[in-house]
């Protein structure tokens, strides 16, 4: 019987996911939950803990727990905010960044392949992606607005 749409959107997420994290602590010691949140710090600008949160949907708690093990492993640098109060900064050191760079192309290559051996062009999956991610993004606003 075939799945749904929706579902196999599902299983896929959860098996990319999964198949990520996989890799990510065999070949680099660190959790896709972790790599995520550094991808965060260094990409998307989460420079806050309470910003990481928010892009995790995670708890505050959570996040500064990940941040110090983070930190431990000389991955993130967390100091206090110097506008002040129970505020932390985060950033990437050298080697969070070589890191991040590191496995975004490891986990690039390993998705184009997938994607070879599926029949579907990887330049029609990107740009389809592209342009989902673009709509997302644009509904996203609008329902800020």
């Amino acid at each position: 019987m075939e799945r749904n749409l929706s579902l196999n959107l599902h299983v896929l997420t959860a098996r990319l996911d999964r198949a990520a994290d996989r890799i990510l602590r065999t070949e680099h010691n660190v959790s896709y939950s972790r790599f995520v949140a550094l991808t965060m710090v260094g990409e998307l600008g989460a420079s806050t803990q309470r910003t990481l949160a928010e892009y995790l949907g995670v708890t505050e708690p959570s996040v500064s727990r990940m941040t110090a093990v983070l930190a431990s492993d000389g991955l993130l640098d967390v100091q206090p905010d110097p506008v002040g109060g129970n505020r932390r900064r985060l950033s990437l050191t050298d080697e969070g960044k070589r890191l991040v760079a590191t496995i975004q192309q490891s986990l690039e290559d390993r998705l184009a392949g997938l994607v070879a051996r599926s029949g579907v062009p990887y330049d029609e999956y990107a740009e389809h992606t592209a342009r989902l991610l673009s709509t997302f993004d644009r509904l996203e606003q609008e329902a800020g607005r």
